[in-house]
């Protein structure tokens, strides 16, 4: 169930003014390479986590990555974390008119990463375009937290922007964080690490694919 005061999103930033447009948005401006690299990491990734495994969402947005990964592993438990209200409002009216026979494997959280009791712990963690939106001083904090959450040997699945090799990358990224920042208050203006925080955990690259033009990337760690 939602808490009555969640914690404050990533960066402090208010995601619920752009709730009702933010995939537009994200399909203006990259097309299908978002969710395509969605739906890669989650086809990768969700066979090796067993039969039913119990899957942390991470800032999932309006549900349609969670009607993708209930549609690509239907006996899923899930726990959708969302700092935004009426991204989580939208979630679950998608989940009770496109897939509510797997309404009671569902637990909707409004909260971020700190969210998570110490007991709580998961066979996959999906972290779908969330990890940009850490300032680099809150970075490893929530890294730490999301590690913690994962049991031996658990998948983390990811799909980000990667960090910028070419003018174009660099100019996209900087607007990118200059609308959040106007919009909604980000705090972070440039890109963590998380490339490299990942592989310093020891994770192994079990997949990894790229696209638009090697801008996004999604990575199945183990």
């Amino acid at each position: 169930m939602a808490s009555s005061a969640p914690p404050p999103s990533p960066s402090g930033a208010d995601f619920s003014r752009v709730a009702r447009v933010y995939d537009v948005l994200a399909g203006a401006v990259f097309g299908r390479a978002q969710r395509r690299a969605q739906q890669a990491a989650l086809a990768a990734g969700l066979p090796l986590a067993g039969p039913a495994p119990q899957v942390l969402v991470l800032g999932g947005g309006g549900g349609w990555v969670l009607i993708e990964l209930l549609r690509q592993c239907p006996a899923a438990q899930v726990l959708y974390l969302e700092t935004s209200a009426p991204m989580l409002a939208q979630a679950q009216a998608r989940l009770r008119q496109l897939a509510p026979s797997a309404a009671a494997q569902v637990e909707f959280r409004h909260g971020n990463e700190k969210a998570l009791s110490p007991a709580e712990q998961f066979d996959v963690v999906v972290t779908f375009f969330v990890l940009d939106c850490f300032t680099l001083a809150e970075f490893p904090a929530a890294v730490a937290r999301l590690q913690a959450a994962r049991r031996p040997r658990a998948l983390w699945l990811v799909a980000d922007f990667r960090p910028p090799r070419t003018w174009w990358q660099r100019v996209l990224l900087r607007a990118m964080y200059l609308f959040f920042k106007v919009m909604v208050g980000l705090r972070a203006q440039q890109l963590p690490p998380w490339p490299s925080a990942l592989a310093a955990l020891g994770l192994q690259n079990r997949y990894q694919a790229s696209f638009y033009g090697d801008f996004i990337w999604c990575q199945v760690l183990q």
